[in-house]
């Protein structure tokens, strides 16, 4: 058996474990590495079925063409690439660059209010 390495997962998805886990017996972790294993055969198994998923997430095939559990693996990967870019998506900076002026919560859990310019102030 492979040993583990320390690994850091998103809150939501240790927590979503923690729930499935109990329901099936397993600890967060084992739920995490059985989630794992079950996306990566997904993901490694090179069906017809398979092929068109990757065609509908590549934007080459329409999502009505696929039956009903293509959808559910396609939308399931949709999901996730979209959690994904919009954890890793800087919307402040992003509205900056449109000249909108943004609030937000910094580190300290102030609210702060930041400006198109790069300024920013504490909200009091």
């Amino acid at each position: 058996m492979a040993l583990d390495k320390p690994t850091r997962f998103a809150t939501d998805l240790l927590e979503s474990a923690a729930v499935e886990g109990a329901r099936q017996s397993r600890s967060a972790k084992q739920q995490l590495d059985y989630w794992a294993r079950l996306g990566r055969a997904v993901s490694m198994h090179q069906t017809a079925a398979r092929l068109r998923v990757e065609a509908v997430l590549a934007g080459t095939t329409a999502l009505a063409e696929l039956d009903p559990t293509e959808r559910l693996v396609a939308n399931a990967e949709i999901d996730v690439a979209i959690q994904q870019h919009a954890q890793a998506a800087s919307y402040g900076e992003l509205l900056a660059a449109e000249g909108v002026t943004v609030v937000a919560l910094d580190d300290d859990g102030r609210l702060v209010r930041y400006q198109p310019d790069g300024t920013s102030t504490v909200v009091e």
